[in-house]
């Protein structure tokens, strides 16, 4: 059962948020306070199988026995979330087209954590930010933006300078979100 590029490229795009959420959660718990949302919604789609190998991957395991019995499309999945884990280039390029809602908690988690010295964290930023870069339009501004957030920077008129408005609101969630973090 080979899956061809393109198709493997469409399954990982259309569940890249899935396997970043998993990643920034497994190496930074707590940085993605929707997950168990998340793996709720996907239980109730009936990916019992998906949702329970995700389960052990946040448990702790790493064994690539982890993809014996998966179908096709969960086992690009897993083994994508499996690779993220080992090395943050090799995730799936998020959508430009974000939802602040969903990503501002994960990049602001991300954000938190590498401010507080986790180089996992910083990793996956670096990565991520590289990839809004490439993204262009708000999401290339957003990854000029994430250095001074890592250093403290939170004056929302400097972070949302020459955003739209749709850019503008996910880095006011973000701003809103470490702040948060920072007063727990």
């Amino acid at each position: 059962m080979s899956t061809t590029p393109d198709l493997k490229e469409q399954i990982l795009q259309s569940h890249a948020g899935l396997i970043h959420r998993v990643v920034m959660h497994c190496n930074n718990p707590g940085s993605v306070p929707d997950i168990e949302q998340v793996l709720q919604q996907a239980e109730e789609n009936d990916w019992t199988q998906l949702v329970a190998t995700i389960r052990s991957i946040i448990s702790g395991s790493r064994e690539e026995s982890l993809l014996a019995g998966l179908d096709n499309e969960d086992g690009i999945i897993v083994e994508s979330i499996l690779k993220g884990l080992q090395d943050a280039g090799t995730l799936p390029a998020l959508e430009t087209d974000i939802d602040s809602t969903m990503a501002a908690p994960g990049i602001a988690g991300l954000v938190h954590a590498a401010r507080n010295g986790n180089v996992q964290a910083l990793q996956i930023i670096a990565n991520m930010a590289k990839q809004m870069l490439a993204a262009g339009g708000d999401m290339g501004i957003l990854s000029g933006r994430i250095r001074p957030l890592i250093e403290g920077e939170r004056d929302p008129d400097k972070l949302t300078e020459k955003m739209s408005d749709k850019g503008q609101k996910l880095m006011l969630d973000i701003v809103e979100e470490l702040i948060k973090l920072e007063a727990s």
